[in-house]
């Protein structure tokens, strides 16, 4: 009897199945990059994830955890310890004291918070505004919760030596009476800002004027890096501390990126408990629990989260400097980055040189020709053609690997 073969499937029957919300969202920019670093053998400074190991007593905790049997579900907010370190650190950076069973909830890294929070609180007649450039996750948090958004820019600065900042104006005129949050990122993924007190009231007193939630997302809080000059990082100031804000404010935060663990997945959300039930509410539904001897593991880093950020602070500070020089020397502007392990400058004269068109044509040449792969943030923005003169580079690496990178961007200043 003769195997009858199976026919092959039409066209239309194989053809993407994706919902018109995520549909436009394509492949993630960092794996496009990360799979054109792969093929191309450049080094990756696209994509901001260590090329090294957390600490230690990180590691040695999660394995005492699996062996302790620390191996089934985790209670739905987190385990207890993990959530008693949360508010132990949380108060010991000078805030209030807050109930670590009512306030705090732990998820699968900040980022399942944040999808979490938006599509809790965020109704579909709901907006939410957006600080642009934006972490991509943000954008794709709106099209979970089904609501609209508004973008209000951060400007680059017009000196190398500024930060970017934001007109209060044009984010008070974003504020409609569909609004219903403000998201905030400080310190700012990809610009490296810190937000200043100033800023960050003239935001509260917006959330107070019009009864708005701040969905403030604090994930680099321990990433304070010194100027090039050794002067002191600026200050991070949690927006939940201002006056009128504590009870109108989640804010949310991780193990991943202050302290290089970034796939252990534990993330949190801090937040009154008649916002926290919003939080839980879709967590509940979309994992449950995180990873319960991460949870464990993660207990051991909370507990003395200064000193150990403190040998990263000052590895990224140097890994900045180092690679700033080696940019500007290559014809790039390098701009201000006081936080995070991210760095943006300005390509526009190298570009103009090259004859590239924008940031996409400039970090694919960079990657192919250079050897060197970084992410072009126009993909950050809501109006692309605001960061096509820009590009973005993570120096979240070894020290051995940023100075390798340095030395291929070296043959730009050769030329």
């Amino acid at each position: 009897m003769t195997q009858q073969q199976p026919s092959a499937a039409p066209q239309h029957a194989t053809s993407p199945r994706v919902s018109r919300r995520f549909a436009h969202f394509g492949q993630s920019v960092f794996a496009r990059y990360t799979a054109l670093a792969a093929q191309h053998n450049a080094i990756n400074l696209s994509q901001g994830f260590p090329d090294f190991d957390g600490p230690e007593v990180a590691k040695l905790a999660a394995k005492a955890a699996i062996d302790a049997g620390h191996n089934q579900y985790a209670p739905m907010a987190g385990v207890k310890p993990v959530r008693d370190a949360i508010a132990g650190m949380w108060h010991d950076a000078g805030k209030f004291a807050i109930d670590p069973d009512t306030w705090i909830t732990v998820t699968c890294g900040c980022s399942e918070a944040i999808g979490c929070t938006m599509a809790g609180l965020l109704n579909p007649e709901d907006e939410v505004i957006i600080f642009q450039p934006y972490f991509d996750f943000y954008e794709a948090g709106v099209a979970w919760a089904g609501c609209g958004a508004k973008f209000v820019t951060l400007h680059a600065p017009r000196s190398a030596g500024e930060p970017f900042t934001f007109d209060a104006a044009e984010l008070e005129r974003a504020i409609t009476p569909r609004t219903r949050a403000i998201l905030l990122n400080t310190p700012h993924n990809p610009t490296g800002k810190v937000f200043t007190r100033s800023e960050l009231e003239a935001i509260a007193r917006l959330c107070i004027a019009h009864d708005l939630v701040c969905i403030s997302d604090e994930v680099y809080e321990h990433l304070l890096l010194p100027g090039p000059d050794g002067a002191p990082p600026p200050p991070h100031i949690s927006i939940a501390t201002l006056p009128g804000m504590q009870h109108r404010t989640i804010t949310l935060s991780s193990l991943g990126k202050s302290f290089s663990l970034t796939g252990w997945k534990v993330g949190w959300a801090i937040a009154p408990p008649h916002l926290g039930a919003a939080v839980r509410a879709a967590h509940q539904f979309m994992t449950f629990s995180g990873s319960t001897p991460m949870q464990h593991g993660a207990v051991a880093v909370l507990r003395d989260a200064a000193a150990l950020a403190q040998p990263l602070v000052s590895l990224f500070a140097r890994n900045r400097d180092v690679l700033s020089a080696a940019l500007a020397r290559a014809g790039f502007v390098p701009l201000r980055s006081d936080s995070t392990y991210f760095l943006m400058a300005d390509h526009s004269a190298l570009s103009a040189r090259q004859g590239l068109a924008d940031d996409e044509a400039l970090c694919q040449w960079l990657t192919r020709e250079v050897g060197v792969a970084a992410i072009p943030p126009s993909v950050f923005y809501a109006d692309k053609h605001l960061g096509r003169s820009l590009v973005r580079f993570a120096f979240c690496k070894k020290q051995s690997t940023i100075d390798a990178a340095c030395e291929r961007l070296a043959k730009l200043a050769a030329r």
